[in-house]
């Protein structure tokens, strides 16, 4: 493989430019889903139509080893602050748009804002983008005939201001809100070339998170096509994610399992959970098929409106110089939150959640769900494309969404100041130009200690449900089927108590 130096495009800040030429250092668009599993992506395996992140998959660099922690908000605070945990000595994170934006770059986020709360509020969009257009945690999709805003959920800010719904241009009516998002990222996309700068857009987009929302032309490429059960589904995207490459030929499928999190449910008992497919009633089946058609639908709309962002970087004749990064915040959802059950999902009144069996088929080939420590919940898709800059091919380098931090740093060549506390991740650059990167020391996951994970270079542990660690060899065993717990308890209180040690280091 040749090898690509992407460092030629960092710049000496204090250099300085040369008197009237366009700022040459690179452009980064950072893009986010929300609950999508590992395998829910067509390039990953998926039987949904994502023919826009396919490209980038294809012709980019496939991770086949990237970590999230789990959950939204623990993702978000984690990637922005570049530390896998809060520090409790007094400092404070700083998170990378402020760095970028100090150095000179337009900034832009259109989308979902969520943070822990060791991620201060000075460092919130309003204070980092020089342009934002988000909302905090969750809300609908589209607009309900009959509603509220408890029941549409949190407001929409323009750069730290709300506004109102009726104030929001929407240029592809009936408002959607996935359509709106990519609306204003164009927009600021517009506004970076206005300014004669570099541009760092963040689109963390809200789909495929509940409520379940589509439009019924979306949805209607779907319907049906899910009545042959999450059973085939999940093996026919195991087959495929061996005939893409994404996993070995010697990885084994992990077996069904419904969700197991005591904290948050099943509420409605084991009906909501998984069953095997031929066990249902034929009425079941299709209510079921439609659920999954939505899902299917809202990323299927998603990818539609990446490629709005793809043409518009072509028209703008950007892409040569702009780092584009695709990612999820963490694996597929199993959590009850249906209200409602009379509505089906769908439409602007639903208010619906997918279920733990359809979560299980987004977390191919892995184990468990969003939350937990274990690969399913950990284990996102990640792809790095640059146009003429990085090679197709798959990355099998461990990394973490903390790595992103230094490695933006590295691209642009904008330092770290005093002021920045010291970063848990390594830049990634070394991957991108086709290296292989030597893996960290340690790799943090999970939503807080109930559901922990480290990884100490092949091993692992983890726990559930604040239970017993126990312990896998990820390189012969990557679904986690045989836990070593039991038969190595002094390597496993081994790696509890570097663990341990960890934690302290940070108090």
């Amino acid at each position: 493989m040749k090898t690509v130096t992407l460092l030629t495009f960092g710049f000496c800040l204090t250099c300085g430019l040369i008197a009237g030429l366009k700022d040459s250092r690179p452009n980064i668009i950072l893009m986010m889903a929300d609950d999508v599993g590992f395998s829910d992506i067509g390039c990953y395996g998926a039987e949904i139509q994502t023919p826009n992140l396919d490209k980038l998959g294809y012709n980019g660099l496939r991770f086949r080893q990237f970590y999230n922690m789990s959950k939204c908000e623990t993702t978000r605070s984690a990637m922005m602050s570049g530390w896998y945990l809060p520090h409790g000595t007094g400092e404070q994170a700083v998170l990378f748009p402020k760095l970028l934006q100090d150095a000179g770059y337009y900034t832009a986020m259109t989308g979902k804002q969520h943070f822990k709360d060791w991620v201060p509020e000075d460092q919130y969009a309003q204070y980092v983008f020089d342009d934002s257009f988000v909302f905090w945690a969750i809300n609908n999709f589209f607009i309900p005939t009959n509603w509220d805003m408890d029941f549409f959920g949190f407001p929409f800010e323009l750069n730290g201001k709300e506004i109102p719904l009726k104030d929001i241009p929407v240029k592809n009516p009936p408002f959607h809100k996935t359509d709106v998002l990519t609306d204003y990222a164009l927009e600021f996309l517009d506004k970076s070339q206005e300014a004669d700068k570099p541009f760092f857009l963040y689109i963390p987009y809200h789909a495929a998170h509940y409520p379940l929302q589509a439009s019924p032309e979306d949805i209607a490429k779907y319907r049906g096509k899910y009545k042959q059960g999450w059973d085939v589904t999940r093996q026919k995207r195991f087959e495929q994610q061996k005939e893409l490459g994404i996993i070995d030929e010697d990885v084994v499928l992990s077996p069904p399992e419904g969700n197991i999190n005591k904290f948050r449910g099943p509420f409605r008992g084991e009906i909501y959970n998984y069953r095997p497919w031929d066990s249902l009633e034929a009425d079941e089946q299709d209510e079921l098929d439609l659920e999954m058609a939505v899902f299917a639908a809202m990323i299927d709309r998603m990818d539609q409106n990446i490629g709005r962002i793809l043409n518009r970087l072509e028209e703008l004749k950007l892409m040569e110089n702009t780092l584009i990064i695709f990612l999820s915040d963490n694996g597929s959802c199993p959590y009850d939150s249906n209200r409602d059950f009379s509505i089906p999902p769908g439409g602007p009144d639903s208010y619906r959640t997918l279920s733990a069996a359809w979560s299980n088929v987004g977390n191919t080939p892995f184990r468990y769900y969003k939350q937990f420590g274990h690969e399913g919940g950990a284990r996102t898709h990640f792809i790095a494309y640059w146009k003429g800059k990085i090679q197709p091919g798959f990355a099998d380098s461990v990394a973490h969404l903390v790595d992103l931090y230094p490695t933006f740093l590295e691209l642009t060549g904008v330092s770290l100041n005093k002021a920045t506390p010291k970063l848990d991740g390594r830049s990634m650059l070394p991957i991108l130009e086709g290296n292989k990167r030597s893996d960290p020391e340690y790799v943090i996951s999970g939503f807080g200690d109930r559901f922990r994970k480290v990884r100490f270079g092949d091993m692992k542990i983890v726990r559930a449900n604040e239970g017993p660690w126990e312990m896998y060899n990820l390189v012969k065993d990557p679904t986690e089927l045989n836990n070593l717990a039991e038969k190595h308890p002094e390597k496993l209180a081994k790696y509890i108590q570097k663990y341990e040690e960890l934690l302290k280091e940070r108090q």
